[in-house]
């Protein structure tokens, strides 16, 4: 089953997967309180166990149209390597999946490169990305961007991406702390994103997967405004659906000046 969604307003994506590897997820995305378009774009494919969360950038319906072209395009690729039964043994899955996420992710950046060539409105659109595919032991975690990715380990929670922005190098650089990044004028600045050039570098990880883990996906405008511990403490305690909920509610009392995306993963137990 697979299910993505962009949308202005808050929409809403729970599902549970039984088979193999227990895991019950749940996404939410809301326009926030002072956009009047959702930009953002995420994707839960339970038979893929693949999960994504894009933020569109570029004026009227550009960042739309951004995000969901690399949202589709992933999805496409990834179940086109499923049906061709290309993962073939453990030692090669590590290898492979990379591979595959790697290349769709940079295959959606192309896309929406040249539809803004091609259709002169979309110009300058782009779009970040946050993937995360899961298999029985490890998280392989690609991006691109300031869209982060969380997980939650025995009440700790850790930030399992680097933002790609201007702030984030002026902080790794030591010209600025992280509470002065939070109000700096230029924190919306990203230094990478898929669309502004025809190729792109991808970030990737694939930390293994313990039971209880839980894997938090989100756009900026829920990390710019609620803390990493809140964060972990909201997920800790409660269901996927519940803690999203409670998380764009927070974010949206504390001004909601973007759209608001969050996915939550939660590793429940295996079965044999």
């Amino acid at each position: 089953m697979s299910l993505w969604v962009i949308g202005s307003g808050l929409s809403a994506v729970c599902l549970r997967r039984e088979s193999g590897m227990r895991i019950t997820s749940c996404g939410m995305t809301d326009v926030g309180v002072k956009r009047t378009r959702n930009e953002d774009t995420f994707l839960i494919n339970e038979n893929l166990k693949l999960f994504i969360c894009c933020d569109g950038m570029g004026g009227h319906v550009g960042g739309e149209y951004a995000s969901a072209i690399a949202v589709n395009t992933i999805e496409e690729v990834l179940a086109g390597v499923q049906r061709e039964d290309a993962v073939v043994s453990t030692d090669d899955s590590i290898d492979l999946s990379g591979e595959s996420l790697r290349y769709a992710v940079r295959l959606a950046g192309r896309r929406i490169y040249e539809k803004a060539i091609e259709e002169p409105e979309y110009r300058g659109m782009g779009t970040t990305c946050l993937v995360l595919m899961l298999d029985n032991s490890n998280a392989y975690i690609a991006h691109v961007g300031d869209s982060r990715g969380y997980r939650l380990r025995e009440g700790t929670i850790e930030q399992l991406t680097e933002d790609h922005s201007l702030v984030n190098e002026r902080i790794r650089a030591g010209l600025l702390t992280v509470e002065e990044a939070k109000t700096h004028r230029l924190k919306n600045i990203i230094t990478r994103s898929l669309g502004y050039m025809e190729d792109v570098e991808v970030d990737e990880s694939v930390p293994p997967i313990h039971t209880s883990d839980r894997f938090v996906l989100c756009s900026d405008g829920l990390s710019n405004l609620v803390d990493d511990d809140e964060i972990g403490e909201l997920v800790a305690a409660h269901c996927p659906q519940e803690s999203a909920r409670r998380l764009i509610s927070l974010a949206c009392d504390r001004g909601g000046d973007d759209n608001i995306t969050v996915v939550i993963v939660s590793i429940n137990e295996h079965t044999q």
